[in-house]
């Protein structure tokens, strides 16, 4: 099933700044609509209170009932320039004093008298109108008269009509804001997202043969610098690795051709004629020692895979390093005799790891030392304890008199088939295999590998946790 393809970053960046700032558009219009409509009420109310206030006292300037009946013509006159007012005046047996025509005040505002004083009342007459209104009692000059009720509204029709035009502006106003805000917010981030698409172009552009090549992180913003520079980096280990690769595969090759092509000659020039019992023994002891060869290369490579994959876990047990290097000038005794050759062991010191491993190592190491130290020469091993930055180590360096070897090759001296003279004849390991398995079984162990030359002669080491 194909999967539906994600949005992009773009489409995303997109809605979410288009909705954040319509969002903040829509609340602000809210705050503002909400704060004209309470501007309007204050209007309202600061008219209403006035005309409230101006009735309750021209009642209070009443003496006699006589100033009663002459009070309607002075509210009429009081009302006239007042658009939407209007006031309505009860006697307290309930008899209208005043009213002007075009307003039925509802009971709920009238029967509040006394309880809610001046609280505004909204409601709306059979037209649909609405209206806002307010009630009061207002006593008279008379003296022991009960006091009238005061019930004044004003038409709301002119706020209704600015409230609905200016919702009407309001969201005409966020759809055209939604709409320029999302376009500004595409053409932000398009421009924001160049540099990632030029990553991406260039990236496209690397392949297995092109992966010299790097990208700019010069001219992009920090975060994406971050990226590019990880790239980068990511790139120069895949050229190493893939120069090791196509080293190590044209390497192989090699040095497997070189035992199959012995193979198929001396067999091939065996079965062209016959040969005696003694001839074909002779030929199959021969093959027998390039079998060997072949073996041991195998093996190396598979122990090195493993190296490679972290499937290699030594079995821990305390090792005595003098003890195991005594042991293998024991067995190298005889070789170094016959080329004069004077072996020495100094120091001494003992690590938890495998015995078998390390022996290995360390043999590798001395074959390597033996293999090119010129006769009369002379091997000193040297066991040391330190202590630094990475806590307490063992080093078991391994110098031997010779020619020095020059800066160039030190630092592949581990890496795998290099030989600084491909001539050299094979010897032990011979494959070219033995100093990248040393520092492999040093990993294992959570050590390190060193080489250092100058005039005179080369010193290995190897550095391993105590």
């Amino acid at each position: 099933m194909k999967l539906a393809a994600s949005k992009s970053i773009t489409f995303r960046l997109t809605v979410l700044f288009a909705t954040v700032s319509t969002t903040v558009l829509l609340l602000l219009g809210l705050l503002i609509a909400s704060l004209v409509e309470g501007h309007f009420e204050e209007l309202d109310m600061e008219l209403l209170a006035g005309k409230l206030e101006f009735v309750r006292h021209s009642l209070d300037q009443v003496r006699a009932e006589a100033d009663v009946d002459l009070l309607p013509q002075a509210l009429a006159k009081s009302l006239v320039g007042s658009h939407g007012l209007s006031l309505l005046v009860l006697r307290a047996d309930g008899r209208t004093l005043y009213a002007n025509a075009g307003v039925e005040f509802p009971q709920a505002l009238l029967a509040s008298v006394g309880r809610n004083t001046l609280r505004p009342t909204r409601w709306s007459d059979s037209e649909n109108h609405l209206y806002r209104g307010i009630a009061a009692t207002a006593a008279t000059g008379i003296a022991g008269a009960a006091p009238f009720v005061v019930a004044v509204s004003t038409d709301l029709a002119h706020h209704e009509h600015f409230m609905h035009s200016f919702r009407n502006a309001l969201w005409t106003a966020m759809g055209l804001a939604a709409l320029l805000t999302g376009f500004l917010g595409w053409l932000s981030a398009r421009r924001g997202l160049a540099p990632l698409r030029e990553i991406r172009r260039r990236a496209s552009g690397i392949t297995a043969d092109r992966l010299d090549q790097r990208l700019a992180a010069t001219a992009i913003p920090v975060e994406l610098a971050e990226v590019a520079e990880t790239l980068n980096e990511m790139l120069a280990r895949l050229e190493e690795s893939f120069r090791r690769l196509s080293d190590f595969s044209s390497d192989l090759a090699h040095e497997l051709r070189t035992p199959v092509t012995n193979l198929l000659t001396q067999t091939q020039v065996t079965l062209s004629r016959a040969r005696t019992v003694a001839e074909y023994q002779e030929v199959l002891a021969s093959n027998a020692e390039e079998f060997e060869r072949l073996s041991r290369i195998i093996s190396d490579m598979l122990f090195l895979a493993k190296s490679d994959n972290k499937l290699i876990v030594p079995q821990r047990e305390r090792i005595d390093l003098a003890a195991e290097v005594g042991s293998l000038f024991e067995f190298y005794d005889a070789l170094a005799e016959e080329k004069g050759i004077s072996l020495s062991c100094a120091g001494s010191g003992s690590l938890s790891g495998d015995r078998l491993m390390l022996r290995r190592a360390v043999n590798n190491l001395l074959s390597n030392a033996l293999r090119h130290t010129p006769p009369g020469g002379r091997i000193a091993v040297r066991i040391d304890k330190v202590v630094d930055a990475d806590g307490a180590q063992v080093v078991l360096a391994i110098a031997n008199t010779g020619e020095a070897i020059a800066p160039a090759h030190l630092p592949r001296l581990f890496d795998r088939f290099y030989r600084v003279d491909a001539s050299r004849q094979n010897f032990g390991e011979g494959a070219g295999l033995g100093l990248a398995i040393t520092r492999s079984i040093a990993h294992a162990h959570g050590g390190e590998t060193f080489v250092r030359s100058e005039e005179g002669g080369t010193t290995f080491e190897i550095r391993l946790p105590n």
